[in-house]
């Protein structure tokens, strides 16, 4: 692009953060409530519609772990913790099983971190296939429905498949003793083998406290137009190149690397979260899985999230009218993101800011401690809710079996 180009380019934005300014919004103005069931699905409140048991196991399937490990405890696959605790202490929470529409097994399987922090999954299966054989053979409950009254909390990058990599995941599919529970998790992508009907899309996990701390001065005028902090390559995992993000971050790279409207970079500064509040856009591209904690992010900072994902499933979709606060870019459009991104409107623009600015939004998002009405939490528990009651056709004969416990790969079938 020519130098009197990019500089009309300028010019435009400049004008175009002058119109915006004008109107700014900023975390106590004006907002907008999310109309329709989506936001009255939002507001719900679960506490009276269910009840749920939370099996207690010996501590090595969870405390002892996260002793371990206390790392666990601030990476992205943490709701799996946080939500245990959350149910421990929950009015939805019942110490009678008869009385339980939901059984909840506490199983830390994302808990296992290389010396970088990353999440090793391999011993992921074993260590859940025995949870389940514990279960089955302590308690009654399982036996009923060889699971179809149980959720299990998965949120690795590719869910109850317990693998990184996707072609690796697609190859393992889910667990087979999960085939029949409800398995909430952070990965969500239409017509793929690691998501099976009725699981609950979560948020990754983001810290509430971290990223309070480093809010900024409402008033403060959204300067930057797109915003990125990440891998464009991951050249450890994928030195052909191609592989990773399917090759949209790569193509967002090659693209804008030298554009003035994009702030894009591998730098993760110590000014990432006020950076987000500054910017008007804030790119999601799918990594290794099409989720990441830049999605949180960007609609707890105000920042509108431009998802580049095909497919992908969002978090509490029926809740948070995705749509009409993000941005959804196809894969193979990224090189069109200028054109895409400068061509909305201002008042489409302002209107996006304005559901972001819902303090409901944000706290759908988030899993904070203590646990705050409307939170991730309650948005999980609403997901319960909504699916009750169980049909009666769950409910196995006696010594009725539908799930194969020897299926899978062998090594899933060793002790743990």
């Amino acid at each position: 692009m020519s130098f009197w180009k990019w500089g009309f380019v300028g010019i435009l934005f400049a004008t175009f953060v002058f119109t915006i300014g004008a109107v700014e919004l900023g975390r106590n103005h004006l907002t907008e409530r999310i109309s329709g069931s989506a936001g009255d699905v939002l507001e719900d409140n679960p506490v009276g519609r269910l009840k749920v048991f939370v099996y207690e196991l010996p501590s090595k399937y969870n405390k002892k772990i996260l002793q371990k490990d206390p790392r666990c405890l601030t990476h992205m696959f943490a709701a799996e913790i946080f939500m245990h605790r959350f149910l421990l202490s929950s009015p939805v929470r019942t110490l009678n099983p008869e009385e339980a529409d939901w059984f909840y097994t506490p199983v830390y399987t994302t808990c296992d971190l290389t010396p970088n922090g990353l999440p090793l999954p391999f011993k992921s299966p074993r260590m859940m296939r025995s949870a389940i054989q514990l279960i089955s053979s302590n308690w009654p409950y399982w036996n009923k429905t060889e699971g179809a009254d149980h959720f299990f909390v998965t949120p690795h990058d590719f869910g109850a498949c317990f693998h990184y990599q996707e072609e690796k995941a697609i190859d393992r599919g889910i667990l087979p003793l999960l085939q029949r529970a409800t398995l909430v998790q952070t990965f969500g992508q239409r017509n793929h083998v690691c998501l099976k009907d009725g699981s609950i899309t979560i948020p990754p996990y983001a810290p509430p406290q971290k990223m309070h701390a480093h809010l900024i001065p409402e008033k403060t005028p959204r300067s930057i137009f797109v915003y990125f902090r990440g891998l464009f390559y991951d050249v450890g995992n994928d030195p052909e190149g191609g592989y990773y993000a399917r090759g949209a971050r790569a193509a967002v790279w090659e693209n804008f690397k030298d554009n003035p409207l994009f702030d894009i970079s591998t730098d993760h500064p110590t000014t990432y979260y006020e950076d987000m509040q500054r910017a008007v856009f804030c790119l999601c591209p799918l990594g290794w899985a099409p989720w990441s904690p830049r999605l949180v992010e960007a609609v707890v900072f105000g920042c509108i999230p431009v998802i580049i994902a095909d497919e992908i499933v969002l978090p509490f979709a029926d809740a948070i009218p995705w749509e009409d606060i993000g941005v959804f870019v196809d894969e193979e459009d990224v090189a069109q993101l200028d054109t895409i991104l400068t061509s909305i409107p201002p008042e489409v623009i302002l209107r996006k800011q304005r559901l972001l600015a819902n303090p409901s939004m944000k706290q759908a998002m988030l899993f904070p401690q203590p646990a705050k009405p409307g939170d991730a939490f309650h948005q999980v528990l609403n997901g319960l809710a909504r699916k009750l009651p169980h049909d009666r056709s769950v409910f196995l004969k006696p010594k009725e079996k539908v799930l194969n416990w020897t299926a899978g790969p062998v090594g899933d079938l060793k002790p743990w």
